[in-house]
């Protein structure tokens, strides 16, 4: 799990028309190697910063929000670029605009939030190998089990502010 050492860290997308910042530490870092964000990313996996949207700051530009479907089939909107298309962070239904699933490869130091977990390994492609010592999960996992008190506690914070459990799903899918 990362720390706050190091934060704030900014990013933004391929042609830097729009910059964002991350003021803290993500609550948690999933790698997903479902078949859907194989399909939406190109590639073999998504790499997430799970972070309340309150913490992530445009510092430059005007993104886009594009809906699109989701595996769920209650949708999800992705923030891009306008000018390149790059997808820098998205919002699924659970928590709405009130969590941000930022693109750890469009922070400008990546390698500061490896995953805490891979999830949907059951669909991963069968040259990844996953690292040693990181957990690693069939389908989605349980929060409870995987993330550190403190980010539990802000996910708390963020729910109330958000409204009452039957609104909220347990998977942000």
């Amino acid at each position: 799990m990362s720390t706050d050492d190091g934060f704030p860290a900014e990013g933004g997308c391929a042609c830097r028309s729009v910059r964002y910042r991350m003021a803290t530490a993500p609550l948690f870092v999933h790698c997903c190697h479902c078949r859907w964000c194989q399909r939406e990313t190109g590639t073999a996996f998504a790499l997430n910063a799970l972070i309340e949207s309150d913490r992530v700051a445009v510092l430059a530009g005007q993104p886009d929000r594009v809906a699109t479907p989701s595996n769920s089939g209650k949708g999800q909107t992705i923030v891009r670029c306008p000018q390149c298309r790059v997808a820098l962070w998205s919002h699924y239904a659970g928590a709405g605009p009130a969590l941000s699933f930022v693109r750890v490869g469009t922070l400008d130091n990546p390698d500061r939030l490896p995953p805490d977990i891979h999830i949907f390994t059951s669909s991963k492609q069968p040259w990844v190998v996953l690292p040693t010592g990181v957990p690693a999960v069939a389908e989605y996992y349980d929060r409870d089990r995987y993330w550190p008190a403190a980010s539990l506690g802000r996910r708390r914070a963020l729910l109330a502010a958000i409204g009452p459990p039957a609104s909220n799903p347990a998977t942000p899918r």
